[in-house]
């Protein structure tokens, strides 16, 4: 039987790297393609009281989806978001996300200027990091498509429950049953743990009416995986069609559900099918052409081509 790693462990061919961006350091994972270019990288936004080794599970060889990505031929960077890991000293209480999106871009400016990107940047997010995902794509040019797992528009929880993820608490919603993960995972994540700072869980409530905002900025392809054991958001057919005539000027949204699958999707025995169907819709969306897309956009304002 495979075991899980020491807490703190990396898999084979994934290093550390550390990103100068807007006045602040961040530290990230990095896993690149063995041979030749790339053919796109694929930025990887962990989610509230994580870390970036969340895309680097250690409880079995499959669920690494930085290790995947290079194999198949894209370079993986998983960031460690503004007030996590190595920059939590300088930020101890975080970034609001309008401040979280310009450190990201400019982390991206940096690292295309040291590494090969390929055709450009994908987004692929969980849970938070989903928020700042989208955040991002509504402000900046250039991404290529995003992926997010674990994050809606509308919470499937009181109010009051929501004042308590900051401290850590509803275990349950975060995994839903053990058995969807691996033996050896909680004995492999003491390391991918970490408190959700103070900034970042007073936006939490805000989100629905942020999203309401930006939804409609967003221009890039998106993909939406919602797992059968997700219990922070609501996730009914009403649900997801009010949230994806939302994003109204994507030229594609594609709504899918994980099978098996708790909130944490990346630590779970389903890890390895979810990232292969995120890779599957990025190698897609690189075998479309700018005007091809274009095209698309044009069709789906007009109403004359579906978008999911």
């Amino acid at each position: 039987m495979q075991q899980s790693r020491p807490p703190g462990s990396l898999s084979r061919g994934v290093r550390h790297l550390t990103l100068e961006a807007a006045g602040v350091t961040l530290s990230c994972l990095l896993a690149e393609v063995p041979d030749g270019e790339p053919r796109a990288t694929v930025v990887a936004l962990h989610g509230g009281g994580m870390t970036a080794g969340y895309f680097d599970g250690q409880a079995h060889p499959d669920l690494s989806l930085l290790t995947l990505g290079a194999r198949l031929g894209f370079t993986v960077l998983a960031v460690d978001r503004p007030g996590y890991a190595l920059s939590a000293g300088r930020l101890p209480d975080g970034q609001t996300l309008a401040e979280q999106a310009e450190v990201l871009q400019a982390a991206l400016e940096a690292f295309a200027a040291r590494y090969a990107t390929g055709a450009g940047f994908f987004l692929l997010a969980h849970s938070y990091g989903g928020k700042l995902a989208f955040v991002t794509a509504a402000r900046a040019d250039g991404l290529l498509a995003l992926d997010v797992s674990g994050c809606g528009h509308r919470y499937g929880v009181e109010p009051a429950e929501l004042l308590e993820i900051g401290r850590g608490a509803h275990r349950g919603r975060n995994w839903g049953p053990l058995w969807l993960y691996p033996p050896g995972t909680f004995r492999s994540i003491g390391s991918l743990i970490a408190p959700m700072p103070a900034r970042e869980a007073a936006e939490v409530a805000r989100w629905p009416a942020l999203f309401e905002d930006l939804a409609p900025r967003v221009r890039i392809p998106v993909r939406l995986t919602f797992a059968e054991h997700e219990a922070w958001w609501l996730h009914g057919e009403r649900d997801l069609a009010d949230l994806t005539a939302r994003l109204a000027a994507a030229p594609m949204v594609r709504v899918e559900r994980q099978p098996a699958a708790g909130h944490n999707i990346s630590l779970g025995w389903a890890a390895r099918a979810y990232h292969l169907r995120a890779l599957a819709f990025f190698e897609e969306r690189l075998s479309v052409s700018a005007e091809d897309e274009r095209q698309l956009t044009a069709r789906v304002r007009s109403g004359a081509a579906p978008r999911v």
